[in-house]
């Protein structure tokens, strides 16, 4: 019988692959609303199930409820067919003045609170309680996690306590994942970051990293890997609404308007907004991989399908002719997403 499998792509100048699809492991730590550990399992076994085998989480995610559930999901699948990425700079340290619900958009207890610490010992700390959490034997990939504030030592400190234990085999991808996109720019060019994770800087309402980060990454022969390709949701459904969001904020309605614009035009081509939205980032060569988060079952499985939907090359064309997208968007001439096995 012939299935399709989603494909796999190497982090530039590592042993590390990656599935072109990767697993947000954020909403499953009770983002902005409570997420039931049965549905967290269920959804971390349907993407197994459905071919993913990258999984991204970090310490901050839930006060590190994300990395418990997704280590306890993992851990009993064979650890050399799955890559984990986790990430440093906010170590989880006691809260000396809870007061009962974590205020950073994570419905869980706040008995712990988050640290910024980007120094060597503290990348090594991090790094040790997330193995502690997990119960994994290692991770695949590191990131420092928002250094936006802390670029000195973020660059002079932690990048280079990673590239030690990258270097030692310890660790197999290093890089910085952020909301912005200069900096990474700069962890690509000034450090020894092999990929960086970039967020809502390269969809199909903002392609600002087009200025910085890409032909950082292009230059150098290093990877991005793509989050937030929804921007917060108003590219997440085939009709986008008033009200719906946008970088975390109420979208403002010339965004909406676009957003409804590009949707037509998709619609137009025999696909929908939410499809071309995860297509988008790969007609760029550098981007391997897109990460969504997924909450339950169902998100996993209309994900996959929206990743697997065939999205015309000729419809970045149109959007190019209407001034939608960037005209000096490059086309990748390789999809980056499924083949078809026997």
């Amino acid at each position: 019988m012939r299935h399709r499998t989603i494909a796999h792509r190497n982090i530039a100048n590592t042993l590390v692959d990656v599935t072109g699809l990767g697993f947000g492991a954020s909403v499953i730590a009770n983002l902005y609303r409570v997420t039931p550990v049965e549905d967290a399992s269920a959804a971390v076994e349907a993407a197994w199930d459905a071919g993913i085998r990258y999984f991204d989480t970090a310490p901050h995610y839930g006060l590190g409820l994300s990395e418990r559930r997704l280590g306890a999901c993992l851990r009993q699948r064979p650890r050399a067919e799955y890559v984990v990425s986790s990430k440093v700079g906010r170590l989880l340290v006691p809260n000396e003045h809870p007061r009962g619900v974590d205020n950073e958009g994570f419905v869980v207890r706040d008995d712990l609170r988050r640290q910024w610490d980007f120094s060597r010992e503290g990348v090594l700390r991090s790094i040790e309680a997330t193995l502690e959490r997990t119960g994994l034997d290692r991770l695949d990939v590191v990131y420092l996690h928002d250094p936006d504030d802390h670029w000195r030592q973020a660059a002079d400190e932690a990048m280079p306590a990673l590239a030690e234990l990258r270097d030692q085999g310890v660790i197999g991808a290093i890089g910085a994942g952020m909301n912005q996109s200069a900096m990474l720019a700069r962890f690509l060019r000034e450090t020894a970051a092999d990929v960086v994770m970039l967020a809502g800087r390269y969809t199909l309402l903002d392609q600002s990293a087009l200025d910085d980060v890409l032909p950082a990454a292009q230059e150098s022969g290093k990877s991005v890997v793509a989050v937030g390709v929804f921007n917060s949701g108003l590219l997440s459904r085939d009709r986008p609404a008033e009200g719906m969001k946008y970088d975390y904020q109420e979208a403002a309605p010339e965004l909406v308007d676009r957003a409804r614009a590009i949707a037509r035009i998709c619609e137009e081509h025999g696909t929908s907004l939410p499809a071309a939205a995860i297509a988008f980032p790969f007609t760029h060569p550098t981007i391997i991989n897109v990460t969504l988060g997924m909450r339950n079952p169902e998100q996993v499985t209309r994900n996959v399908e929206l990743h697997h939907r065939h999205v015309p090359a000729d419809l970045w064309d149109d959007l190019r002719a209407q001034e939608l997208i960037r005209a000096d968007m490059p086309v990748d001439t390789t999809d980056g997403k499924d083949t078809l096995c026997l």
